[in-house]
């Protein structure tokens, strides 16, 4: 492994202290399920922000550090896993022949996050979403479908398949090491510029619901 990970990770916990501050409560909706990214993150444990952080707030940095894992294991996969870097490059060759990718080239703020608003009310007017733009993969061109694998490719398919998350369990331990080594800076900025405005949406809130004051 390459020893700039624990760089990386420098880098994109200090993007994310420069965006904290921008953070909003209005600029993000709520989500209409439990974000899989987010929900138990050993990320989110190492940085220390699994309680009392809006996931609008920990999903960027989540993101971010998913990103340099991916990284890694797709250099490591190029390098010494041919099958398996065949198979995801015949993938990304699917992919590449779709119209529309509204999932592609987000930032870290939303990448992972549902494009999609909730399901409408009845009787509300119907407005199309982002994912029906997005045209399926298409299983029956022929240049797109690769050959079947023989029973010994699959079988070292497999076996690099293990390979690879083997190596991203490494990778893993070894950013969260990293950031662990960032988390007071990082409870602090939550502190700093995500708890006032939480305490004032929660003041407003209870203004609101009670405005007598009684």
């Amino acid at each position: 492994m390459d020893a700039s990970i624990e760089s990386r990770v420098d880098r994109e916990v200090e993007a994310w202290l420069r965006w904290v501050p921008r953070w909003r409560p209005g600029t993000h909706r709520a989500r209409s399920r439990l974000c899989q990214q987010c929900l138990g993150s050993p990320v989110l444990k190492a940085a220390g922000l699994v309680t009392d952080v809006p996931h609008a707030v920990q999903h960027p940095l989540s993101m971010r550090i998913k990103t340099i894992v991916e990284d890694e294991v797709e250099n490591y996969t190029a390098q010494n896993l041919p099958m398996l870097d065949r198979e995801l490059g015949l993938i990304e060759e699917r992919r590449a022949a779709q119209a529309y990718r509204p999932l592609e080239g987000l930032g870290p703020e939303f990448d992972g996050i549902d494009l999609d608003a909730p399901p409408p009310e009845p009787d509300s007017p119907y407005l199309f979403t982002f994912e029906e733009l997005a045209q399926p993969l298409s299983a029956d061109d022929p240049e797109l479908v690769p050959p079947p694998l023989t029973i010994e490719e699959k079988a070292a398919l497999r076996v690099e398949m293990r390979l690879a998350d083997d190596f991203a369990t490494l990778v893993g331990k070894r950013v969260c090491a990293a950031l662990a080594g960032h988390r007071a800076e990082l409870r602090r900025a939550v502190d700093t510029f995500v708890e006032p405005q939480v305490q004032a949406l929660l003041a407003d809130l209870g203004s609101t619901l009670d405005p007598h004051g009684t």
